[in-house]
């Protein structure tokens, strides 16, 4: 009875502390160097009147050099505005344990690009590409983010980061908050 319990008792340690496995969306190494990137993954939803907002993370290694693409999709029937990256853009992430961490825009000045789809509903597509600053790094490892602001090239917005996230688009549930300490190992080495 006693190796049965202490049998259980080891499993659910097993899986109570499991980490989450790394899911590689780009792994290549060739004469110009090395290049890797996790898979996309969702961190804010938001759907209200018509109008959605999603962000996605993904976490690159461009020859030892550790950043963040962060890929902004927004729908609605309205015309959406531009919100632009230039090279005084950043991302801003607050941490639970008060600290901030700054990324800083390293990509070509970008809006994005409107299509419309079916139905005439408007997409915005952005993609910027962020490089971490060297202060603070160390604590996105520990410390869940509870929320992110990103200074565009004409304006500042504010996104809470949830702690479990079921999204719309996949009814996969996500933990936009424990993000970095989940998936910075994967790209580290």
């Amino acid at each position: 009875m006693k190796r049965l319990f202490f049998a259980i008792l080891l499993l659910f340690n097993f899986t109570a502390f499991a980490q989450k496995p790394c899911e590689i969306d780009q792994n290549i190494a060739d004469s110009l160097g090395t290049f890797k990137s996790t898979k996309a993954y969702i961190v804010f939803e938001r759907s209200f009147a018509g109008n959605s907002t999603d962000i996605f993370f993904s976490l690159t290694n461009n020859n030892g050099v550790l950043g963040l693409e962060a890929q902004f999709l927004q729908r609605s029937q309205e015309f959406i505005k531009a919100a632009c990256f230039d090279n005084n853009s950043k991302i801003y992430l607050q941490l639970s344990n008060g600290k901030i961490v700054t990324l800083l825009h390293a990509g070509a000045d970008t809006c994005g690009t409107l299509v419309v789809g079916e139905g005439n509903i408007n997409n915005r597509v952005m993609t910027g590409s962020f490089v971490f600053a060297r202060e603070n790094y160390e604590d996105l490892r520990t410390s869940p983010v509870t929320f992110m602001r990103v200074r565009f090239a004409g304006e500042t917005v504010d996104y809470p980061f949830r702690t479990a996230l079921v999204a719309e688009m996949d009814k996969k549930e996500y933990e936009p908050e424990n993000y970095f300490i989940h998936y910075l190992k994967c790209i580290e080495n």
